[in-house]
C-alpha cells in the first residue's frame, strides 16, 4: 500500500469522486455549495459545538452544508466531508474554527 490515494482496511484503493456542486440564491446573491444538499434558506441558525458546546451564528445554507457534513462524517463519505470543510475554511473561517476544527 504505497503510492497516492486513498486505502481501505483491506488495502483497495478508494476512488475519490468530487461532489456535484449546488447553486442556491441567498439575499440576491449566487452561492455555490460544495454539494447538492437540503437547504435552509430565510434564516440564520445558532450551532454548537458537538463537544465543547461553544456557540455561532451563520446563515441557514451553511447551517445545511455542516448538517451534511455532520451526516456524511456518520456513513464514512469522506468526499462529501472533505469538500464542506474545505468549503467552510474558505467562506465561513470564524464558525469553522468553532464548530469544525
Amino acid at each position: 500500500m504505497t503510492g497516492p490515494g486513498i486505502w481501505d482496511k483491506l488495502g483497495s484503493m478508494i476512488k475519490y469522486e468530487k461532489p456535484k456542486k449546488k447553486k442556491i440564491e441567498w439575499h440576491g446573491q449566487q452561492v455555490t455549495l460544495p454539494f447538492d444538499c437540503s437547504v435552509y434558506l430565510d434564516k440564520e441558525v445558532e450551532i454548537a459545538n458537538r463537544f465543547s458546546g461553544e456557540k455561532t451564528k451563520m446563515p441557514g445554507y451553511a447551517a445545511s452544508v455542516y448538517d451534511t457534513i455532520i451526516g456524511a462524517e456518520r456513513f464514512e463519505a469522506w468526499d462529501i466531508v472533505r469538500a464542506g470543510l474545505d468549503w467552510f475554511r474558505k467562506y465561513f473561517p470564524k464558525q469553522y474554527m468553532v464548530v469544525l476544527d
